[in-house]
């Protein structure tokens, strides 16, 4: 492959990270609820793991929920502060822009009874901390914001609608799964009182994550079954794959402003040298407030899905960003909401890069990239209708 670009739809394991899993597959491979030795071997690597997630976002390690993913730790954020709620009637305020395992959760409470509304962003990605505001009702129980985009990186302000949640006396949910490695973290600051992580957005392994809440914040389970994780999720724990996240916390809160810094330039490399060299092309998004490693690009005339396969029998990985539902792909709900219509949704790429990403795959792109496009236009008879934008 010339250059792996999708890097906010997952990550390789850091080799670090694998080292440190390797024993707990079969010499250390105890179960960590287990009294004797083995089982106390088990549970300190747990320990220690919590350790490095809560430190990742300043948190205290008895607060970090160990899940199967990004996706759980949603699910358990929004369904069990709703289930604990003893309000009578339940309102939860979210955006249009979250990722589906909150927009998903969100539509299926609207279909258990609770209200839920959706505040929209501007043309910028970005929502006005002033509309959250005007959501909220007497009945509102929990606010779920995103820290940071997944297709188009647009950071949220998260520390505003922290005061506004705290001054209401409403929780506040963070989905933070594209921030965490990328942006500080720090729960205090943030004002959130439950927050999102997953393993494999930081180069750690797929199938766990982790959900931050806040001492003292009442939140029901939603499994059933033995008394782990401080009776919140059930279940014998994936050691190996705690201990992988654990190491990839504690690399990526080392490693943060080294690879911040040494990726915004690559992906400026990336984005001005396209927006030079290919007409009819425009950054979709806020360009200033965004997270540094990701860039969303309508290419007018030239199909995303198209653009996806004949970038990748190029050895390009890019994504479009959209949603495949029973056989029909769907205009991204991101790109939507912030004003693009459903051709220019359908014509737009992301490309995000990690912390294993060399300039020699950057120029790699851009060499191949234009090319692409010029092709698909070529065979577009919307090419030659359609205005140039910058």
């Amino acid at each position: 492959m010339s250059a792996y670009l999708d890097y906010n739809s997952t990550t390789p394991v850091d080799r670090r990270v694998l080292e440190a899993m390797l024993p707990y597959f079969a010499g250390a491979f105890g179960n960590a609820s287990s009294i004797h030795s083995a089982g106390q071997h088990a549970r300190a690597a747990i320990d220690s793991a919590r350790e490095s997630v809560a430190g990742l976002i300043g948190a205290k390690a008895a607060e970090i929920v160990f899940t199967s993913g990004g996706t759980e730790a949603d699910n358990l954020a929004l369904f069990g502060i709703v289930a604990a709620s003893v309000k009578s009637r339940k309102h939860v305020i979210t955006t249009s822009i979250e990722h589906h395992a909150v927009l998903n959760s969100c539509q299926q409470l609207e279909r258990q009874g609770i209200e839920v509304s959706y505040v929209p962003v501007g043309s910028d990605g970005v929502v006005d901390p002033a509309d959250v505001r005007s959501a909220l009702t007497p009945d509102t129980i929990l606010i779920s914001v995103m820290h940071a985009n997944n297709e188009i990186g647009t950071i949220q302000p998260i520390e505003e609608i922290g005061r506004i949640a705290a001054e209401a006396d409403v929780y506040f949910h963070c989905d933070a799964v594209q921030s965490a490695g990328k942006l500080p973290l720090d729960v205090n600051r943030l004002g959130v009182d439950l927050l999102s992580l997953s393993a494999h957005k930081i180069y750690g392994p797929k199938g766990v994550g982790a959900l931050y809440v806040r001492s003292g914040t009442a939140l029901a389970p939603q499994f059933f079954g033995g008394h782990h994780e401080r009776d919140r999720r059930p279940g014998t724990e994936n050691v190996a794959g705690i201990v992988g996240l654990g190491k990839a916390a504690e690399l990526a809160r080392a490693l943060l402003n080294e690879d911040a810094a040494r990726i915004a330039a690559l992906r400026n490399r990336l984005e001005n040298t396209l927006l030079d060299a290919i007409s009819m092309i425009r950054v979709n998004g806020d360009r200033a407030r965004r997270v540094a490693n990701a860039t969303n690009l309508t290419f007018s005339a030239a199909g995303g899905e198209a653009l996806v396969i004949g970038l990748d029998l190029q050895g390009i990985a890019c994504s479009t960003g959209a949603a495949c539902s029973s056989g029909a792909v769907e205009p991204s709900h991101v790109l939507m909401a912030i004003g693009l219509s459903h051709d220019e949704a359908r014509s737009s790429l992301r490309f995000s890069l990690g912390r294993p990403t060399t300039t020699e795959e950057i120029d790699e792109a851009v060499a191949i990239i234009p090319r692409v496009v010029e092709r698909l236009r070529a065979l577009s008879p919307l090419s030659a209708a359609t205005a140039p934008v910058r």
